[in-house]
């Protein structure tokens, strides 16, 4: 058993995301392959559910890791050798996030269409499975990064196009600005009712998706980042 279960809980999950993303980060456990369950790292870390469930938020944010809902989790791989990349020091700004947040407006809205236009059964139910998800993560206090990026990479499933998820992958969920912008944490009210305010946004896509309508799909997507961007440009502007 690795010793850490001494430490606080936010200490135990950075240590369970250190020994994780070491193992990733040497080919222990290679891109593809999936995560112990959460009973086995729980075992093997002597940690609760809630920190393993935590440590494996921060490896979603990180790009490390994917959850496929009702399968497990998997490694994505590194994304250090690919020949695009954006690394968390190029995230390090409002500018940078806002930037980065242009970027996803123009692949994302056309992912959005093409996901209308070509989504599967399955398709739909792993979208709302990270609905699901981000919804139950907002109403509970919790981390919601993980979700978000899961129902983006979802999304990107959804155009049965291989190039938007491996650039998806390479984003990782650094590309949630809240995985660079806000602090740990239970969410005050503001940020909660913000959330919620994503998680309505998240909905219109997924019925716009589903209704197989590319040209509502683009939209409700543009608006969503749009949005996201917005906020980030008042922030940077004091307002």
């Amino acid at each position: 058993m690795v010793e850490v279960a001494r430490r606080r809980p936010r200490s135990l999950a950075h240590e369970v995301v250190d020994v994780l993303s070491g193992r990733i980060r040497d080919g222990s456990l290679a891109p593809g392959e999936k995560l112990p369950t959460e009973a086995a790292v729980m075992e093997e870390f002597g940690v609760s559910r809630t920190v393993v469930r935590e440590a494996i938020s921060r490896l979603q944010a990180a790009g490390l890791v994917e959850t496929r809902h009702g399968v497990g989790t998997f490694v994505v791989g590194l994304g250090e050798n690919t020949a695009f990349r954006i690394s968390p020091e190029q995230l390090g700004t409002l500018q940078d996030v806002i930037a980065v947040l242009e970027l996803r407006i123009g692949v994302e809205t056309e992912s959005a269409a093409l996901a209308a236009a070509r989504r599967t059964p399955e398709n739909l139910q792993a979208l709302r499975n990270a609905l699901q998800a981000f919804t139950k993560a907002v109403e509970e206090g919790r981390d919601a990064v993980g979700p978000d990026f899961q129902f983006h990479l979802e999304v990107a499933r959804a155009t049965q196009n291989r190039h938007f998820v491996d650039l998806m992958g390479t984003l990782g969920g650094m590309m949630i600005p809240r995985a660079r912008l806000e602090p740990p944490g239970p969410p005050t009210p503001e940020r909660q009712a913000y959330l919620r305010r994503v998680n309505a946004e998240h909905e219109s896509i997924v019925d716009a998706i589903a209704g197989g309508d590319p040209e509502a799909a683009r939209a409700a997507m543009r608006t969503h980042l749009a949005n996201s961007r917005e906020r980030r440009r008042r922030l940077a502007e004091g307002r």
